[in-house]
């Protein structure tokens, strides 16, 4: 059956502003287990609408019980399709994600609504929906129900990032646009501690 999950975010920035940081979210402090983004395919219509899609590549904790389950070796990156559409005569961005390996084990897909609150000019309304299945026989309802709280947990920081790229944006510090790629420092100094995707 699945599992299903739905929220609604009134965000105090107006659509266009959400929408440059949506693009311009990663990195951020709150997504550390998203490890990159690159841009696949990206068009703009007959109809003015902005077509995209994006692969991004995450970690994949698994639970305690679930390593005592599956293998060792199994993949702990997971790689997740965005498709978008962004509509700028209407005011609306929608996205649909979807995971592209582990399915067996998960399979997560979302969809987000951005549009502008018409009521509202100056707010922004998100609608966020996600469906969570599993075909692991008979372990399907824990991992579902494992799957639904990391993804409760997972859209709040994804709030909180969104937040932190608005921010910038708001500030002036926009820094580098995150689908460019930054060389590695050739060696770290002797401060730096090596990151931690958990």
């Amino acid at each position: 059956m699945g599992r299903y999950f739905h929220s609604e975010v009134d965000i105090k920035s107006p659509w266009h502003q959400v929408l440059a940081a949506f693009w311009q979210r990663y990195p951020n402090p709150y997504s550390t287990h998203v490890l990159t983004e690159d841009v696949l395919y990206r068009e703009v219509t007959s109809s003015n609408h902005l077509v995209s899609r994006r692969l991004l590549t995450k970690t994949n904790r698994l639970p305690g019980w679930a390593e005592r389950v599956f293998p060792a070796h199994m993949a702990r990156a997971v790689y997740v399709l965005e498709d978008s559409i962004v509509d700028p005569q209407a005011h609306t961005l929608i996205t649909e994600t979807w995971n592209l390996n582990h399915n067996t084990l998960m399979t997560v897909v979302e969809r987000c609504l951005f549009e502008e609150d018409h009521a509202r000019s100056s707010w922004t309304k998100l609608k966020r929906e996600a469906w969570i299945s599993s075909a692991v026989y008979g372990l399907a309802r824990p991992i579902q129900e494992f799957g639904l709280a990391r993804f409760k947990s997972n859209q709040a920081k994804a709030m909180r990032g969104l937040e932190y790229a608005l921010s910038k944006l708001q500030t002036g510090d926009q820094g580098e646009s995150s689908e460019k790629h930054k060389p590695l420092p050739s060696q770290p100094t002797s401060n730096q501690k090596p990151k931690q995707f958990v």
